[in-house]
């Protein structure tokens, strides 16, 4: 018996990266490459498929597509289809529902969300749909139109939610696995402050709770779900940074941590991450931590699986560091270990 778990790596292939990357991490969170696998260009969002044999990646391009692979027991990745999604250029996040049945891609600069169906072999096919959003925000350039940012299936699958950057809104859509469509529920968004940008968002083990981290003006802003209509309300919103710092910054991704007693979030520009407590009862955020990723723009994180690591990927000094963290607490603690990877972008651990 080990303790060992096999990850896997998108990354950015403008420079020298070889696609997908294999990695093993231990359980003291360090990190050792394996392989990699040719995912064609710009492999950057991964999803890994809910019966643990097939890994998917968006390929952020102008014409948008997402690649299939195989994993057999190694970890190893064997290529098996690559698709256009339809959904326009630089498709960024994608996730599989619960029953393995579709893939759901959001495209940031195409404006669209997609589902493509998951075939019995492992690979995509055509899109089923494709639903284009409209308007824009305050912001001259990041928001002069609708950019989805994420895609990501609710607790029970009856609901997908998609943060728009460009809108100030997360949209909802009832997930109907028997057309293949996204069907937007009566209440069908949830709207945030003007400049906020939402971008990614992540769901409390209770399933009555969100978490949405705001890449403009970097806040994390807890929400409260309605499983009976999957609507959204906003309950309160706290800052990634620390009080006075004035810098350039956009924040990238944000976890809840296995316990649910706690949720992360990453800055880019400050460099770090920062560390919340979660109020059991209202499920609204208290600040325990920040801390310095050692490295550079730090575009996504991971936890591992029993909750004991955090794994930060340095996207611009190409590696992925190590943190430990405390079971009470939740405070993070730099353990040492920097893993050399050129560009990552994305980590998912195999179930």
């Amino acid at each position: 018996m080990t303790d060992d778990r096999i990850a896997f790596v998108g990354t950015y292939t403008d420079g020298d990266s070889e696609g997908v990357y294999t990695v093993r991490a231990d359980a003291e969170g360090r990190i050792e490459r394996l392989g990699a696998t040719d995912a064609g260009e710009n492999p950057a969002f991964l999803a890994l498929h809910p019966g643990d044999h097939y890994l998917y990646a968006v390929n952020e391009v102008d014409e948008g597509a997402v690649t299939a692979m195989e994993l057999d027991e190694n970890g190893d990745l064997e290529r098996l289809n690559q698709v256009v999604t339809g959904g326009g250029a630089d498709p960024c996040h994608c996730t599989v529902d619960a029953t393995g049945e579709y893939l759901l891609v959001a495209h940031y600069t195409g404006g669209t969300v997609a589902m493509l169906p998951i075939e019995d072999d492992g690979t995509v096919g055509e899109p089923t749909t494709v639903v284009e959003h409209e308007g824009k925000g305050v912001h001259p350039e990041r928001q002069n139109g609708p950019h989805p940012h994420s895609i990501q299936p609710g607790p029970d699958n009856e609901y997908a939610y998609v943060p728009d950057l460009g809108t100030d809104r997360v949209y909802v859509y009832e997930l109907d696995l028997a057309d293949g469509d996204l069907v937007p529920v009566a209440e069908p968004s949830v709207e945030l402050p003007d400049g906020a940008g939402p971008r990614h968002l992540d769901f409390h083990p209770n399933g009555r709770h969100a978490y949405l981290i705001n890449e403009l003006d970097s806040t994390i802003t807890a929400l409260e779900r309605d499983p009976e209509t999957g609507s959204l309300t906003v309950l309160d919103a706290v800052s990634t940074l620390p009080e006075g710092y004035d810098g350039d910054n956009i924040t990238a991704d944000v976890h809840v941590h296995p316990s649910g007693e706690f949720v992360y979030g990453s800055n880019r520009g400050h460099d770090s991450v920062a560390a919340f407590a979660v109020d059991e009862d209202s499920g609204e955020l208290e600040p325990v931590d920040r801390v310095s990723t050692r490295g550079e723009w730090p575009r996504n994180f991971a936890i591992t699986p029993d909750g004991a690591h955090l794994l930060a990927e340095n996207m611009d000094t190409d590696d992925v560091v190590t943190f430990a963290i405390d079971e009470v607490t939740g405070e993070l603690s730099a353990m040492g270990d920097v893993a050399d990877l050129p560009s990552p972008v994305c980590l998912q651990f195999r179930d």
